[in-house]
């Protein structure tokens, strides 16, 4: 997923709606979010949006939730590279 379409994704649903797309995946095979991919692909996708909303919430500015995101993405990798 490219930034634009995350920015469009977390615009057009809230951190609820965004959660709900998420369960719906897992025990449907499909999600209102209309994100359509694999299902590995999509709980990707969704799990970068649920974070992103939910900084935003706290009243970051996109730019900053995405690289917030990042910053948490790479710290999860360099923790599996030190085991």
């Amino acid at each position: 997923m490219n930034t634009q379409d995350l920015k469009k994704l977390v615009d057009k649903y809230s951190l609820a709606q965004i959660i709900g797309c998420i369960q719906q995946q897992l025990e449907k095979g499909e999600n209102m979010c209309e994100i359509t991919d694999t299902t590995d692909e999509i709980i990707t996708a969704l799990s970068k949006a649920e974070v992103v909303r939910e900084l935003m919430d706290q009243g970051m500015e996109f730019h900053d939730a995405l690289r917030e995101l990042g910053r948490r993405i790479r710290k999860v990798y360099g923790k599996d590279n030190e085991d």
